[in-house]
């Protein structure tokens, strides 16, 4: 399988994370993908993605509120298009996750969940993924 599946999402905040394991899962099932590597990429500057826990939402809470202590809204920045702590954000988080794939799922662990880490919202995000299967 060598396409490129393009999934979108809708952000409704400045700043929030929106679990996208179920999104992923899907695609996968529809592709009718058994075993191999699933590569997410996001194509922005001002978002990102990162696997965390997706039972507790105080840690979706805690894990932004500590990107803002670290990269302020207010700051000394050159970039004049006022995003730059999106971008700086962005940076930290980076754009792509890899996940394997076994027998038709994501191997995730029990607490992980998949996150588009939006920071310039509200937005339509593009997600693409890359799957490599054994098949």
């Amino acid at each position: 399988m060598s396409e490129i599946i393009e999934l979108t999402v809708k952000t409704n905040r400045r700043e929030e994370m929106i679990e996208i394991t179920g999104v992923i899962q899907k695609a996968l099932q529809e592709k009718g993908v058994a075993n191999g590597i699933c590569h997410i990429f996001v194509p922005h500057t001002t978002c990102g993605l990162t696997i965390n826990e997706h039972a507790d939402p105080d840690v979706v809470h805690d894990i932004i509120a500590t990107l803002d202590k670290m990269v302020p809204f207010e700051g000394n920045y050159r970039h004049m298009e006022g995003n730059s702590p999106a971008h700086v954000k962005a940076s930290l988080v980076g754009s792509s996750q890899t996940v394997m794939i076994a027998g038709g799922k994501l191997c995730l662990g029990t607490w992980q969940g998949i996150f588009l880490c939006e920071f310039d919202g509200p937005r339509q995000r593009r997600v693409w993924l890359k799957i490599m299967s054994d098949a």
